[in-house]
Parts: C-alpha cells; structure tokens; sequence
C-alpha cells in the first residue's frame, strides 16, 4: 500500500493536510487494476476537522477496495473560500496522480461529514464556481464524480448550523448575499453530481431538516439521491461504533446507523458499474 502526504498551501498562508491509502495491485488479483476514489472531508464546524471522521473512516472504506483520501482542511481563522480552493486541489492531485494512484479519474466521490458535508457539497454544486475560477481553476474539470453526505450542514436559513456559518464566514456572516451563496439547496442543478447521504432524525446539533432540504432540491433539479434516515442518534457519529466513539461515549455507539458504511459501498459500486 501507498501511503501518500502532501501539504497544500491555503490562499490565506495556512496548511492543509492531504492523506491518501492506496492499495498496490497485485499480479496475481488484477495487475491492471483501477479503483474508484474517496475524497473524505471531515467534519467539526469550521473550527476543527475531526480525527474520528478521518482515518476510521478511511480505512473502513479501504477495506471494501477503494482508495481513500482524507483532507485536513484549513478551518478556524481561514475563512471562506479558503478551504474550498484546497478541496478543489485535492481533486485536482487525485486526478493528476490517477495512473500512479491506480486511480480511474471519472470515479472520485467526495464524501463529507457535518460541515465538512457543506464543504463537499460546496465543491459538487455550482455554489462556489464563480471562486473557483477566479483561483484558477474549471469547476467542471475538479467537480467530484458522486456526492457522499453524513449528517451533512445543508442551509444557512432557518434550519442552519450557526457556528459553522460563523466560522466559515467570519466577518461576513451577517452578509446575507454571502449566506444565500453558501446556502446549499438554494445550488442543485444539472451538474449536481448523484447524491447519498444519511442523517439521524433526533440530531439536534444539525437538524435532520438540512438533508430533507437537500432532498427536496435534488428532487427538483431531477439528481438521482439515495437518501436513509435513521430513527434515533446523536451528531457527529461517524461510524457509530466502538471504533468512532467521542472518548468510548456509548451515545456514539448506536447499532442501527452502523449499516450505512455498507449501505454507501453498495451504491457507490453501483454507481461506478454505470459510469
């Protein structure tokens, strides 16, 4: 296996971290072999990006036979459209890297937890094209392939995650142009890549109605969504089992949001048999 690292300089100065798994092809399995990709964007509110929705989660999705990359983005004192600009290089090093990486560069899903949800849905829609490409980059060619969503930050309305706004847009947060931009549902069109995503209905961290919002938009737009609710749980689960736990706190351990690793597998396999 590749373990890969890289440092992706913010446009604001600060340091992004970029972790990839790469399983090695074998002779005697598929010498040839290329994989579908995961570009994992933890969560923590734009304050911090958290470990337990970094490597578990990696290597879970590792173990099914994709490569897997985790950004550490920049959070906390880099505003808006700093971490954005860094997802869109991860994208764009994952496709580069492609022959090396033993990657198929028209099979890279994105997959982000809370906010780092909006961050992965800011980087699928055409949100934050019009940034993208005043840093330089098409927002078609570093667009991932398939949206994955866990507990996702969705709207900046009523339903909004306050603290991810506040620290996404710093000063700006009262600006509501800035907001409506940033405001996911409002931004699903034709390019919106296809959609999974889960949520719990009793999150009363990031209310269960940003995914109905989601939902509903996608709905609209005609993207094809694959969407589960599960009937109790906390925030910020990840994998909701031991593994993941926030310091072994059995109310991140919930047996029945444990089926969604292999719930998002299988329709990621679907999904790349099609492409």
């Amino acid at each position: 296996m590749q373990y890969v690292e890289r440092i992706i300089t913010g446009i604001d100065g600060s340091e992004a971290r970029f972790i990839g798994y790469v399983a090695d092809n074998s002779p005697e399995i598929s010498p040839d072999r290329t994989r579908t990709s995961i570009l994992i964007l933890p969560g923590g509110g734009y304050a911090m990006t958290s470990d337990r929705e970094a490597e578990p989660v990696a290597l879970r999705f590792l173990a099914e036979g994709f490569n897997v990359f985790v950004l550490r983005y920049s959070v906390r004192a880099s505003h808006y459209p700093v971490a954005l600009i860094e997802s869109a290089e991860a994208m764009s090093l994952i496709r580069a890297n492609a022959e090396e990486w033993h990657a198929n560069p028209h099979q890279v899903a994105v997959l982000g937890f809370s906010a780092g949800g909006h961050l992965a849905a800011n980087l699928a829609t055409v949100a934050g094209d019009d940034d993208l490409r005043e840093h330089g980059y098409d927002p078609d060619e570093i667009r991932p392939d398939a949206l994955m969503l866990a507990y996702p930050v969705i709207t900046s309305g009523e339903y909004a995650h306050r603290g991810s706004f506040q620290y996404l847009l710093g000063s700006h947060v009262h600006d509501q142009s800035m907001r409506d931009k940033l405001s996911i549902e409002k931004h699903i069109d034709a390019k919106t890549p296809p959609v999974f995503v889960w949520h719990t209905m009793t999150d009363s961290s990031v209310p269960v109605e940003n995914t109905l919002m989601l939902i509903q938009a996608c709905h609209e737009a005609g993207v094809s969504v694959e969407a589960h609710l599960f009937p109790e749980g906390r925030h910020g689960l990840s994998l909701a089992n031991e593994e993941t736990a926030y310091h072994g706190s059995p109310e991140h351990i919930v047996p029945a949001v444990q089926s969604w690793p292999d719930l998002a597998t299988r329709w990621l396999r679907s999904f790349a048999e099609h492409r």
